[in-house]
């Protein structure tokens, strides 16, 4: 039996994976490609996705440490391994609620950046130190300077809720970022990772010649793994994992594409796997939401919440690609924002209209997201949302209809919840919810049209059939469910039919009503 190989979970440091024996996907000829046929680039990537590792590597390559590369696609690539002096910027380094704690972690980088190159430079501001930097370390080495920021938007990302903070934040930056273009001539190469992209008086505005390749198919692979790149390096993990989890290798295999598969940065492109998740999946031997409890979406769900978004859409949404690309109206719209940060991604593309069509990317996403949401449109708190649709499920699946049409009603009837925005619009969302974490666990279909909204549950043994009225009476939805025949599709079906007709008030914002016909 092969030994199984080192993850490199939390690692993000090209030298220390390479040096040290850890599993790593080789990425290199992408790297070669952006390294030697462009100049500025600008790549958005949602977290947890390798935009750290990227830039890892890229540093590695211009200081010509050819020994890390040995077996790897640049290695046949490069001829000249060149050291060039390389200033490495991360910004996710500090919790950034005021102008002075960015300005010393610019400070910071500039004053390390002299010491291990030797030299000395002067400049009231950051910006200005950095422009002498730059000229002095070319003067010194005779070769150009390398600049690699990662998670450059960090700062603008915490301050969502602050804009004045937010304005002084791309204010620095831009002045910070935008001191590369007249020094073209002493500037090698400039790559700029981040989860959005902020185009609103853009911190990239004076850096107009940046080439953003977070849609560009020819890179759709350079972070994050393919299906293929699993078959070729880590097929023996995944036997290994068939067997501790009971499954033949080719269900486990349909098993991880169905959880952690599934993101498009660009219709009509393979694939990705967030590697986060999956190595971790490969490492414990679990099926869990990795990806998702690393981070909380809360300033996404008050979003969603502020802006009366209808959850029901999420699954179906379309977007142009100039807006899908920036997130500054998210006060209007927080799709955008949605799709950069991971939880929506491409799924396909009307070419005619040359709109993206979102959805889900996998399990791990839609049923974490789900998840997080119970807390922010029902009276139940964050750790009772689970337990609440286990006994939901156990309820539905033992045939109680009784108990988990009490259960549904108690969930509007709490009188320490205050609801926000149109009361319509609240019933609708908090049946989304509910019923789309039951389908996790369950067949659920959900139909909705002007006046009525419909829903089937199939179990092992019980098939529901429920109507929603607003404002009208359980009577009259039990009559629709008649007229429109629902139950016919089941005539020869042996399992159990419940008919549940359903009322909720808009005036009280309860179910009112409800009636069961078996």
């Amino acid at each position: 039996m092969a030994p199984l190989r080192k993850y490199p979970l939390g690692i993000q440091s090209f030298d220390h994976i390479r040096t040290d024996g850890y599993v790593y996907i080789d990425k290199t000829a992408l790297v070669y490609e952006i390294a030697t046929s462009g100049k500025y680039y600008f790549l958005s990537r949602p977290r947890r996705f390798g935009k750290s590792l990227l830039v890892s590597t890229l540093e590695a390559f211009f200081k010509g440490k050819k020994e890390l590369f040995e077996g790897l696609a640049l290695e046949e690539k490069e001829k000249e391994w060149k050291d060039y002096p390389v200033l490495k910027l991360s910004l996710n380094v500090a919790y950034y609620n005021s102008v002075s704690v960015l300005t010393n972690v610019l400070d910071d980088a500039l004053n390390s950046w002299c010491k291990q190159y030797e030299v000395k430079v002067t400049g009231e501001l950051p910006s200005i130190r950095l422009k002498n930097l730059i000229i002095a370390l070319h003067a010194k080495t005779g070769r150009k300077v390398v600049m690699l920021v990662d998670e450059y938007d960090k700062p603008l990302l915490q301050t969502l809720d602050d804009s004045d903070l937010q304005d002084q934040f791309r204010s620095e930056l831009k002045a910070f970022y935008g001191i590369l273009k007249p020094l073209d001539e002493h500037v090698q190469f400039g790559f700029f990772t981040g989860v959005t992209k902020f185009s609103k008086v853009s911190v990239f505005s004076d850096l107009n010649n940046l080439t953003d390749i977070s849609m560009d198919k020819r890179y759709v692979e350079i972070c994050g793994i393919t299906e293929a790149e699993i078959h070729d390096n880590l097929d023996y993990e995944v036997e290994r994992m068939a067997i501790e989890t009971g499954l033949g290798k080719d269900e486990c295999y349909e098993k991880l594409k169905e959880h952690y598969d599934g993101y498009h940065f660009e219709a009509n492109t393979v694939g990705i796997y967030n590697p986060y998740s999956l190595l971790n999946a490969l490492s414990s031997k679990t099926f869990k939401d990795f990806w998702f409890e690393t981070g909380t979406p809360s300033h996404l769900i008050e979003q969603l919440k502020q802006t009366n978004y209808p959850l029901e859409n999420l699954g179906h949404e379309e977007l142009t690609a100039n807006v899908l690309g920036n997130i500054d109206t998210i006060d209007q719209n927080p799709i955008p924002m949605l799709y950069q940060s991971g939880y929506l991604t491409v799924k396909g593309y009307d070419k005619e209209f040359e709109l993206y069509q979102l959805g889900f990317p996998n399990l791990e996403v839609e049923r974490g997201f789900t998840k997080f949401l119970i807390p922010y449109y029902t009276s139940l708190k964050s750790n009772q949302g689970q337990y609440f649709v286990a006994q939901f499920v156990k309820e539905i699946r033992s045939g109680k209809v009784e108990n988990f049409m009490r259960r549904l009603e108690a969930l509007f009837a709490s009188g320490d919840y205050q609801v926000m925005g149109d009361a319509e619009l609240y019933f609708q969302n908090v049946v989304w919810i509910v019923f789309k974490m039951i389908g996790f666990y369950t067949e659920v279909e959900r139909h909705t049209t002007d006046g009525r909204m419909d829903l089937f549950i199939k179990t092992h043994d019980f098939i529901y059939i429920l109507e929603f009225k607003l404002d009208k009476s359980a009577d009259e939805a039990l009559q629709q469910i008649e007229d429109k025949q629902y139950a016919k599709a089941f005539e020869y079906d042996s399992r159990r039919i419940y008919k549940i007709g359903v009322n909720f008030s808009t005036k009280t914002k309860r179910i009112d009503e409800w009636k069961i016909d078996s």
